[in-house]
């Protein structure tokens, strides 16, 4: 993830990761849901902001509605999100470089919710052991903190950082194996561009592609179920499918 950049911003600023999704397959046409940035969050967890207008902390949005996270664990499937600077496992209150509201599974209180996000909502210095191990879950968010998502620092920076990550996941067997399924997407943007942000989708044998088709937040949301094989939750029913976007099979 991205913070506060659009499709224009990103491309420019961001050489090695748009020279990633330049080998892959990106969007030209993908639109966050709103502003700030926690409901584009929630809306990527739940196909719903869920009510959720504004950043403020998991203790004033407790949220027990079904999610990704949830549905992965109920299904036997995996789930997992690897959150930059968190000072302990699903922190739910922002410190130094960690902003919470950019952890989604924080903020679902329903005990079996925070139980699972206790378990599985870790640092994200995890990323490279279960990389190389091919044991990366099914549905996994990589969450940078403030200054490496470009929220408090530089694309440059950003771009840095989410390229490193990249090298680390395909470098490991569950990219090699075409298991992996790679996206690059942002919040939202800078509020001058419509809320169009660059979205990167890659797996191993994608064909180079450039779609236009229109997708949102809650096609990503759309995808994370796909890949689950399970319901798409709330505005993902109807939104536009990533999958036969940018012409994936989800075995």
């Amino acid at each position: 993830m991205v913070e506060n950049h659009s499709l224009a911003q990103m491309r420019s600023g961001m050489p090695r990761t748009y020279a990633f999704a330049a080998r892959h397959a990106y969007a030209t046409g993908y639109r966050a849901i709103r502003h700030p940035s926690l409901p584009n969050y929630i809306a990527i967890a739940a196909g719903s902001t869920l009510g959720v207008s504004d950043d403020a902390n998991p203790s004033s949005h407790r949220l027990t509605g079904d999610n990704v996270f949830r549905q992965a664990l109920r299904s036997r499937h995996t789930a997992k999100v690897y959150a930059e600077s968190m000072p302990g496992r699903c922190a739910l209150t922002s410190s130094g470089r960690y902003a919470v509201r950019h952890n989604p599974w924080a903020y679902f209180s329903a005990p079996a919710d925070r139980a699972a996000c206790r378990k599985y909502d870790v640092s994200a210095t995890r990323l490279a052991a279960d990389s190389a191990a091919g044991t990366l879950p099914n549905v996994g968010f990589v969450i940078p903190d403030v200054v490496d998502d470009a929220h408090d620092g530089t694309l440059a920076q950003a771009d840095s950082w989410i390229s490193r990550q990249i090298g680390t996941l395909t470098a490991g067997p569950d990219w090699r194996s075409g298991r992996l399924a790679i996206v690059v997407t942002a919040d939202e943007d800078d509020r001058r561009s419509g809320n169009k942000v660059l979205t990167v989708v890659a797996t191993k044998d994608q064909p180079r592609r450039v779609v236009t088709s229109p997708l949102t937040h809650y096609s990503l949301t759309g995808f994370l179920d796909d890949v689950l094989h399970v319901g798409r939750l709330r505005n993902a029913r109807t939104a536009p499918s990533l999958a036969r976007a940018f012409g994936l099979q989800v075995g």
